[in-house]
């Protein structure tokens, strides 16, 4: 345990301009706490809308060291926001915050659990996020691309080109306002989570608000006044092809939520609005565009940096994690790495369940949903339809 550290833990409302002016000068101690979800504007609006928020601020001879911004879910800590907060972790200058086990400690939680850290952790799985960085502008970082990934760029061409052809001249509005387009996109995303089988974030109703809020709460004096949601839409004609929220705040430009007409998918209208977001807020300063989570196999014609995140939790030994263990052996029997891959699809699925639901039922509704799904999904079809 770091020595001579003691927590308290406030209520949001309590982050005065004295605590905000000290949490922004750790940020500029500390490179790695780069994007817009560490930004002190974040954990101003997000706290007036997440149930069980809070922030913990650690102390050291009565000077404040580090500020972790969270939310309780039963005995379970988690970060502020979570399941839409993409990056989290202490803020501290660079080398001075706590690692997982000893945050928990600090905040007497039996369990923490955490998905994009960034900082010591001292446990946990090694996952990576990936990033499109234009230090020169868009039609530098566009020319290498070409250069590199010269057959996946022109077939996007062609994509273009056929969406007009067919629907209209193509239009791009990044920076939009609009709580009716985020409504929109919403539904959008909620109908891929019921088609997908994935746990509905937006069903439990304040990740919703959060994102209404993260839009339209206004700035106050000190902050930055281009942080905050947007959003960036594509018409084709008259059509509205795509739409993408995004979190913007310092120079980075944070990719989250995209939707499209699946009626156009063979166009990538989704892919098009990307690239003419990146296009467009380049020439507004932006210069490092976040994809989060590496994976999907498209981004890596994007993009040309990595960031490393810790994915764990911290939790005392209990019944629940022999259940589970007990419960990937068995699914073992069924064919190699079925159990191991259930395990991670239902950590997955829970993760997102415990930080969205506030209420057990809920929260057990959302367990019999996720375990069906992912037995679906893995599981041959005549043991998961038994």
């Amino acid at each position: 345990m770091p020595a001579g550290l003691t927590v308290d833990i406030l209520p949001p409302d309590q982050l005065d301009a004295g605590l905000a002016a000290r949490w922004r000068a750790l940020l500029v101690a500390n490179p790695a706490l780069t994007s817009p979800y560490f930004q002190p504007e974040f954990t101003r609006i997000a706290g007036g809308i997440v149930p069980g928020a809070a922030v913990a601020v650690l102390q050291r001879a009565g000077e404040v060291v580090g500020i972790f911004p969270h939310q309780r879910r039963g005995r379970t800590v988690l970060p502020l926001g979570a399941p839409l907060n993409d990056y989290h972790g202490v803020i501290a200058a660079a080398g001075e915050a706590p690692e997982l086990a000893q945050l928990a400690h600090l905040l007497r939680t039996p369990r923490l659990s955490v998905g994009g850290w960034i900082g010591p952790a001292g446990a946990g799985e090694a996952r990576a996020t990936v990033q499109a960085a234009m230090p020169d502008g868009f039609d530098r970082w566009y020319a290498d691309r070409r250069v590199a990934f010269g057959k996946y760029f022109k077939d996007k061409e062609r994509a273009r080109r056929s969406l007009e052809s067919e629907l209209g001249p193509i239009r791009v509005e990044i920076g939009a306002r609009d709580a009716g387009r985020l409504d929109e996109l919403i539904a959008l995303k909620r109908e891929q989570y019921r088609h997908t089988g994935r746990h509905d974030v937006f069903a439990c109703g304040w990740t919703r608000d959060l994102l209404h809020a993260l839009m339209s709460a206004p700035r106050q004096p000190g902050e930055d006044p281009r942080f905050g949601v947007s959003l960036g839409l594509l018409w084709a004609g008259e059509r509205l092809a795509a739409l993408e929220a995004s979190l913007l705040g310092g120079d980075e430009y944070h990719f989250w939520f995209p939707a499209y007409d699946p009626r156009w998918a063979r166009c990538s209208p989704g892919i098009l609005l990307s690239m003419d977001t990146m296009r467009l807020a380049s020439a507004g300063g932006w210069r490092v565009f976040d994809y989060g989570y590496e994976g999907e196999g498209y981004k890596k014609y994007f993009c040309d940096q990595r960031r490393s995140v810790t994915e764990a939790v911290i939790a005392r030994p209990g019944l629940g994690a022999a259940v589970g263990a007990a419960a990937a052996a068995m699914l073992d029997l069924t064919g190699p790495g079925r159990g191991a891959r259930f395990r991670q699809s239902l950590h997955h699925r829970w993760a997102a369940i415990e930080a969205c639901e506030t209420t057990p039922v809920a929260r057990l509704r959302g367990v019999a949903v996720a375990t069906r799904a992912a037995a679906v999904r893995l599981l041959p079809s005549s043991v998961a339809n038994a």
